[in-house]
Order: C-alpha cells, then structure tokens, then sequence
C-alpha cells in the first residue's frame, strides 16, 4: 500500500505528458491508498456553498421562458467522489469525473455506501442527481457519453486536481476549464498546497494563488504577461479568501490556515448584477 507521498511520487515519475493522467489511473487500478484521500469534503466547499451562495447562485434557476432547471456541478478528478456527494445535498445535478475505470467503481460504491450522510441543505431545492463518469478531462468524449457539449456546466469545483497534475499540464487545464462553464457558470478552486516547498516533487505539486492566478487569466498560455493584462478568454478572480475551516493538511505545522478559495468567472459575467460581490 501507497501510505505517504513519495511513492506516489516515485511511481508517476514514469509517466510524462500526456502519460501522466494513465499513472493515476494505474494507481486506481492497483487499489493504493492516496494519502491526501480524506474520506469527507474539505469543510470550505461547505462553507463556500453556504456563506458564497449569492455570488455563485441558486442550484435552482429559471431560464428565459420562466421554466426551472436545475443547475450542472462538475468535480474533475473526483477521488471517491465526496465533493459530488455533498453538491448533490446542496441541489445541484452533481458530475464526477474520474480517468480509471477502478476510480469511478469506487466513486458509486461510496455514493452506495454514504450517500445517506449528506442530508438535504435546503427543502425547497431538493437534492440533485449524482453521475460519476470515466473520461479524460481533456478530451471531450466523456461529454458525448453525459450527452452534454461544452460550456455545459453551472459550477465547477477545483481542489486536488490542479496541484495533482504535472505543472506542464497547468497552461491546458485553464483553458478547459473556459471550456466547460457556461457563459454565467463559475469555477470554485481552493488553493491548496500553498504551504509545500516549491522546490519538492509532486505530486501534490505547489500551487501557490500566484499560479491559479496567471493561469485563469491567460489559459492556455506559456508565457505570461503582468496581472493588468489577461488574455481574451481568461477568467475573472471575483472572491478571495482564507477559509474558516479545511482540512488538516491545508494548514502549516502550527495549525494555520494555508489554504485559500478563489471564486472565477467569465469577465462579461464579472459586468453583471448575478455576479453580486464582484
């Protein structure tokens, strides 16, 4: 069994590129122990659904023709799939997305086995619908399979996915991420590790705000202008805070909190009075 980084460590550092996600998947399928696999959500997304609520919106909405719908939640690399869990709670339509096949298995057998945890947040919006689907984030196949197409999704949620890529992949996981949310959706990342030496191998690799920062606002990109001058399909950083609660490893070795969340949309969006506290 993996019980601590630096095997893990070791093991992807066979697979580089475009490999890297199918190391992930090999450890799915030999069943290790991912140290930094909690078994819960991280409390920040909780809070951030509760306390955010009025800038990332309803889970609830009505379109033009006043008919309701009930809005999309995406978590990218997914783990066992608790994030997805609690998103239903909260009334969204929730997606997990996992590249194993194992990952995925593993994600239904939680929803099975805990699913019951996750009470209702709030009666009139009900609980949403809970997939879990295998795919490559980076490819739009796993969309085909949901029969969805891009720009599909209300909210998407970030946390051990940026900093368990390699930094390589950093510059096209921004531009996914303008590729999956709707024109008013918005991307939930909370920054973590912050606190991890940058010089020490990942994963998880250092993901300092500085790095979320120059990424979402020029996806896609290598080579980064100063902050004033993001590119035209970057995102817009509406909220950033340090969070009241996360989880154990989100903290320093004297119990601070290092972890940051960060709340991004599209600049049209930014204009707007949906988008309350930008």
């Amino acid at each position: 069994m993996l019980d601590n980084f630096e095997p893990v460590v070791r093991f992807l550092a066979h697979y580089q590129g475009d490999e890297y996600v199918k190391g992930w998947a090999e450890l799915w399928d030999k069943g290790d122990c991912l140290d930094w696999d909690k078994g819960f959500p991280n409390p920040a997304l909780e809070d951030t659904l509760i306390q955010r609520r009025s800038t990332i919106g309803d889970p609830i909405v009505e379109d033009a023709e006043g008919n309701q719908y009930r809005r999309k939640a995406l978590v990218p690399g997914c783990g066992r799939g608790v994030d997805v869990l609690l998103l239903a709670s909260f009334g969204y339509d929730a997606y997990g997305l996992e590249y194993s096949h194992s990952a995925v298995e593993t994600c239904k057998k939680e929803e099975s086995e805990t699913g019951g945890r996750y009470p209702i947040r709030n009666p009139s919006f009900g609980r949403g619908s809970v997939t879990f689907v295998q795919g490559d984030f980076f490819d739009d196949a796993w969309l085909d399979t949901l029969g969805l197409q891009r720009y599909a999704f209300d909210l998407v949620y970030d946390h051990s996915f940026f900093c368990a890529l390699d930094p390589s992949l950093r510059p096209r996981w921004a531009l996914r991420q303008t590729q999956l949310l709707v024109s008013n959706g918005h991307l939930v990342c909370l920054e973590y590790p912050r606190h991890r030496d940058p010089s020490e191998m990942g994963p998880p690799w250092t993901a300092s705000s500085e790095d979320y920062w120059k990424h979402l606002t020029q996806p896609g990109e290598d080579v980064f202008n100063s902050k004033g001058s993001p590119n035209g399909n970057g995102l817009v950083r509406v909220a950033h805070w340090q969070p009241d609660r996360t989880h154990e490893n989100g903290k320093d070795p004297n119990g601070n909190i290092q972890d940051r969340v960060a709340i991004w949309c599209r600049r049209d969006t930014a204009r707007k009075t949906f988008c309350k506290d930008c």
